[in-house]
């Protein structure tokens, strides 16, 4: 398939730049193997059964985005990347002219030192711990979409209320329609909770740039997988329950981490995994996601999972109901086709 097979007209007026009043109160749209229901997330429990498994992303977004000066005295902004030690990491740096190895950088507090490159990214070695001097200095790095400084309803509410393990530059968005006493009453259906760990980095908003998408490369991300999370799975395999990730990022993760009879290995890696149609789900079920770009990665990842059509068909449906899109925007629970499914989707009646 092409790029261009991705695409579709969004009216600029469904970006959600803010969230909305309550986590669980987001509409989420069922796309169902026979049809579409229009519910609020809040219903989520009644559409799981008892021993089914959620798969959340535990990453906590970084205060990534640093503004400050050179030694030079001109301005420049990082986005740290990946922190790689305790005082070292990597960026994105934007400055009217590239600093050499050996420029030091403040950001208010904190400073920093260039001391090389690693492909696209700069590398900077900070004098203090590098999460320390995001902490103290950084800024949350909202998407590029939402076009508000950010605020402190973004400090809460750009993150998921299970967040644990810092490293991230954009929030696991699926995640963010959950709060507590929607944990509380899926534990109380049955519903088994696990956890991974991948780490969004800032690649994730750079555009794909060729129409042939064979030649798309992906951005490589850090994932674990604890023995714990990779035993529940292999329990629920065994009784035939449902496997449910909790956004893509929780999806990449199980497949990357999969053997090819789709036993998911405990352990850490990075992944490149880019899904398109046509990719042979190893592990997951069902699918909780937002509503993504046009001509995106994940746009082609939740076709691959649901079926190119229905997806078309689940986008028009969102776009003409005025459906809340992209990171701080509504939610879908995908079926996975399966070779049986019927390609095109029968629109059904609201309930």
């Amino acid at each position: 398939m092409r790029l261009s097979d991705f695409d579709f007209e969004l009216p600029a007026e469904l970006i959600a730049q803010h969230p909305g009043p309550a986590r669980s109160a987001s509409r989420l749209l069922h796309v169902r193997h026979d049809g579409l229901s229009d519910l609020r997330f809040d219903a989520l429990p009644g559409l799981l059964e008892p021993g089914d498994l959620l798969v959340f992303n535990d990453t906590r977004v970084l205060r990534a985005r640093l503004r400050g000066s050179k030694d030079t005295g001109g301005r420049i902004e990082a986005l740290i990347e990946r922190v790689t030690s305790e005082h070292e990491a990597l960026a994105q740096l934007r400055a009217s002219k590239p600093p050499r190895p050996g420029t030091r950088l403040s950001f208010g507090s904190a400073h920093a030192t260039v001391t090389g490159r690693a492909g696209e990214f700069w590398q900077l070695r900070f004098d203090d711990p590098v999460l320390a001097a995001l902490d103290h200095e950084g800024e949350l790095p909202l998407p590029p979409y939402i076009t508000h400084a950010p605020d402190a309803e973004d400090e809460r509410r750009y993150q998921t209320v299970y967040a644990r393990e810092p490293g991230s530059v954009a929030a696991p968005t699926a995640g963010l329609h959950f709060d507590e006493p929607l944990l509380a009453r899926l534990r109380e259906r049955g519903v088994e909770l696990a956890f991974v760990t991948l780490h969004v980095g800032a690649g994730t908003f750079q555009p794909v740039r060729v129409d042939d998408l064979s030649r798309h490369r992906m951005h490589a991300e850090r994932f674990s997988v604890p023995a714990q999370t990779a035993q529940a799975i292999a329990r629920a395999r065994a009784a035939g329950r449902r496997v449910v990730a909790v956004g893509t990022t929780s999806l990449r993760t199980l497949e990357s981490a999969a053997s090819e009879d789709g036993r998911v290995l405990a352990g850490s890696g990075e992944t490149r995994l880019f899904v398109t149609p046509g990719y042979a789900f190893r592990v997951v079920d069902r699918l909780i996601t937002n509503f993504h770009l046009p001509k995106s990665t994940l746009l082609m990842l939740v076709s691959a999972f649901a079926g190119v059509e229905r997806i078309r068909a689940a986008y028009a449906h969102a776009i003409a109901e005025r459906y809340r899109f992209f990171s701080y925007g509504d939610a879908m629970l995908l079926e996975r086709e399966s070779p049986d499914t019927p390609p095109q989707v029968r629109q059904a009646g609201k309930r």
